[in-house]
């Protein structure tokens, strides 16, 4: 595909103001995740401490994110991501206000990383719902893609910048800088065309509130088999295949011997294997399930052979790739969810991809930790990649089942086919030309005219030896009248040099041209 197609959904005004706004924010984000660790850290000394403001941000997603779902189809998205982008920027000023007076202390700091868990889990799907309505149905799975990419870059620029600010002048004002990183979010949402937006419906059926709620969601989602099986092998992919900080750590202290500086460098070739992936995904001109099982198929691969890498090179080298699938994956599966959905209960199903993510992490990080603990860092990436695997195969024959076996088809077509194709029989009958000469063959349906023998007399009527009725001509030789008979002349025997002449004759009652190349006759 062509460079414009890996930024194809740039092309949509409403979508190019919303992702500049949204990498703004994905910056200020990062840059305020990193200042309340370092914050904390700094505070308590205690890792344990710092993991706790992290579980409060995550735990209100897997509790509220259904009801932000149910909102996202109920309610309309523009004034509910309005609100959601003042009380982020206000609780982020809060924040700024704790750095520096000290005014609250660690609670306080706790509460409002609870908060703001809260918000951005009913905030998710809303954001989600509206963003998928800036472009067109084509550049869904591009624009998803270009998001991975906005997340990733911001995330990188982010934690970098956000690094050498908090060392210099300490966390507070990170937490500034992303308060009014939301002002830009504000800005986006005003700037939006209406009239330009594509839902499927009429613009103003972003107010009507769909049927039923967070029930109704879960009943439409048991009639998706196809949308249930691709959330199945997100969450197992998700737990055990994705949860590298705490592999990355477990085997830069352990078998590795990188220590903490090996543990920075691994994560950031990760980051830059998200952006690596994110221009793939964007490259797709579409994001179908056979994409989705080929990831992650890679990806546990991969896996196992992180587990067996001898060191930190080769172990970089491997989850590099690695994190470029697990970004397809989650693209992919965001992608399907949204196109294969209705329009309706696309909130509601946003809402379950972000339980599935945050039940994926909960349960994965904590297992492959007390797996790395007793059994070995790198037993556990071969056998969490061994279940992968097995469950990303299960899910593809699965997928082809519902799906009326098309791959099973594909596969049984190309099992089918010759296995000797046009360009080998074309080499094949020039060599054999070449060894020896050629016989040209009689077209079907023509009948084999050998010279008679001149001991045999010749009935009357018929041509003389070596003439041919017209209608038996060569094809290309060009149109002569059907009562008239053609002989080739010896020249024809040699190949068919440029030029040609015809030369009549009367022989008896019927009027004879004789061919001389490249008019030859068969």
């Amino acid at each position: 595909m062509a460079l414009g197609s890996t930024f194809a959904a740039l092309r949509h005004r409403n979508y190019r103001i919303w992702a500049g706004a949204g990498f703004v924010s994905v910056i200020g984000t990062w840059m305020q995740v990193l200042g309340v660790n370092w914050y904390v850290l700094e505070q308590t000394r205690s890792a344990t401490s710092m993991g706790l403001a992290v579980l409060l941000q995550a735990l209100p997603t897997l509790l509220l994110s259904v009801w932000g779902g149910a909102l996202a189809d109920r309610l309309p998205a523009k004034p509910l991501l309005i609100a959601a982008q003042a009380v982020h920027a206000l609780l982020a000023a809060g924040l700024a206000v704790v750095a520096v007076t000290g005014v609250g202390g660690l609670p306080a700091i706790y509460a409002i990383a609870l908060v703001t868990g809260a918000v951005s889990a009913i905030e998710g799907p809303v954001s989600g719902r509206w963003s998928s309505t800036l472009v067109d149905r084509k550049d869904l799975g591009n624009a998803l893609a270009l998001g991975s990419l906005t997340n990733s870059a911001g995330r990188i620029l982010g934690m970098s910048a956000g690094a050498v600010v908090v060392a210099a002048v300490g966390p507070a004002l990170l937490f500034a800088v992303n308060a009014a990183s939301f002002v830009a979010v504000v800005g986006a949402l005003f700037a939006v065309r209406e009239g330009e937006r594509h839902t499927g419906e009429p613009a103003a059926a972003d107010a009507a509130p769909a049927d039923g709620g967070i029930r109704a969601g879960f009943r439409y989602l048991l009639r998706q088999p196809v949308v249930l099986v691709a959330l199945a092998l997100s969450f197992v992919l998700g737990s055990l295949g994705r949860n590298y900080q705490v592999t990355m750590a477990a085997m830069s202290d352990g078998p590795l011997a990188a220590g903490a500086s090996g543990y920075g460098v691994l994560s950031t070739v990760f980051a830059v294997g998200t952006v690596l992936g994110a221009l793939v995904a964007a490259r797709r001109r579409e994001l179908g399930y056979g994409l989705l099982i080929c990831a992650g198929l890679l990806a546990s691969v991969l896996q196992i052979a992180a587990g067996l890498a001898p060191g930190t090179v080769s172990f970089a080298a491997v989850i590099l790739p690695v994190a470029a699938a697990a970004v397809v994956i989650d693209t992919t599966v965001g992608a399907r969810a949204q196109l294969d959905t209705d329009y309706a209960m696309r909130g509601r199903v946003l809402a379950a991809l972000a339980v599935t993510g945050s039940v994926s992490a909960a349960v994965g990080a904590p297992l492959l930790g007390w797996l790395s603990e007793h059994a070995g860092p790198r037993q556990t990436l071969v056998l969490a990649g061994a279940v992968t695997a097995v469950a990303t195969a299960a899910a593809g024959v699965a997928l082809d089942a519902l799906r009326d076996h098309r791959l099973r088809r594909r596969v049984t077509l190309v099992l089918a086919a010759p296995v000797v194709r046009r360009p080998a029989r074309r080499v094949a009958a020039i060599a054999t030309g070449v060894v020896r000469p050629a016989v040209r063959p009689v077209a079907v349906g023509r009948p084999a005219l050998t010279p008679r023998p001149a001991a045999t007399p010749r009935p009357a009527g018929s041509p003389p030896p070596g003439w041919y009725p017209a209608s038996l001509r060569r094809p290309g030789v060009g149109r002569l009248p059907a009562g008239r008979l053609v002989r080739a002349t010896p020249d024809c025997a040699g190949g068919a040099p440029a030029g040609s002449r015809r030369r009549s004759r009367s022989a008896g009652s019927a009027a004879l041209v004789e061919l001389s190349p490249p008019d030859c006759l068969p």
